[in-house]
């Protein structure tokens, strides 16, 4: 009896060595194979418990946990590019759109200056073609004497220039663009403005109740000069117009031929 017996604290120290180098065996498959370096160090812990009969059994577990570890490692990697990736796409996708936004701002500009220059050129040559066309002296009017009308009234036996029908205090406009080179009285003229135009011409308006002008002045084809009236050698209210080469009298032209010559129809 005595022989067959086993000393208890004999086999409960070998069980536990036996658990101890199984864990141990865990452990260190889990280091090397987180290391990268399992093919050097698995061979002595396998076989530091070569004589055991656990030994296919912790083997076995080493493998496991050193296939799991890969695994994990494995998919870590992978989350990780994936990760890696969207970033990438992301940061992609807003650079091309900071730079679609970028490029459509600058189309936009471009269009909105082009639209103003345009504008703008299209606005002086407005200007221009109004400031070379030239008007009636008086709007809704009509010649009520023509020129070289003859008669005692004149000084020189014959109409200067020609009359037009407007009653007192009606608005007299300047024909076209110039420089008031006399505003004041004229003495048969009565009150009477001459103005010099671009082309070297002169046109006079007389008789006028007032003058809304003085010399020096610009004017442009419309703007008012001045109200009609019956000053000076006049025998009623109306606008006297007149045409000239020069600024002096004498020098008068047809006044007619001359505001048709510049496109307006009497």
């Amino acid at each position: 009896m005595a022989f067959g017996s086993r000393p208890a604290g004999s086999g409960k120290h070998r069980g536990s060595s036996r658990l101890s180098r199984k864990t141990a065996g865990y452990a260190g498959i889990a280091a090397i194979a987180t290391t990268g370096v399992v093919g050097s160090l698995a061979a002595p812990a396998f076989a530091a418990d070569n004589h055991s009969s656990s030994a296919p059994e912790n083997g076995l577990g080493a493998v496991v946990v050193a296939e799991d570890l890969a695994g994990d490692i494995a998919e870590q990697a992978e989350s990780q590019e994936r990760v890696a990736d969207q970033a990438a796409a992301k940061a992609q996708a807003e650079a091309e759109a900071k730079q679609k936004a970028a490029e459509s701002k600058r189309l936009a500009e471009a269009k909105a200056k082009a639209e103003r220059d345009a504008a703008e050129r299209a606005a002086r040559e407005e200007e221009r073609k109004r400031l070379n066309t030239f008007v009636s002296p008086l709007d809704a009017s009509y010649v009520s004497t023509q020129y070289k009308a003859g008669g005692g009234m004149w000084s020189s036996g014959s109409h200067t220039g020609i009359d037009f029908h407007a009653a007192s205090g009606t608005s007299v406009h300047a024909v076209g663009v110039g420089t008031v080179v006399e505003a004041g009285w004229g003495g048969a003229y009565g009150n009477n403005v001459v103005i010099k135009h671009n082309d070297g011409t002169y046109t006079q308006y007389g008789h006028m109740s007032s003058l809304s002008v003085s010399v020096g002045q610009q004017v442009t084809p419309g703007q008012q000069i001045g109200l009609s009236g019956s000053t000076g050698n006049s025998s009623g209210p109306h606008l006297h117009f007149e045409a000239r080469t020069g600024s002096q009298y004498g020098s008068d032209i047809d006044p007619i031929a001359y505001l048709r010559s510049h496109g307006v129809s009497l």
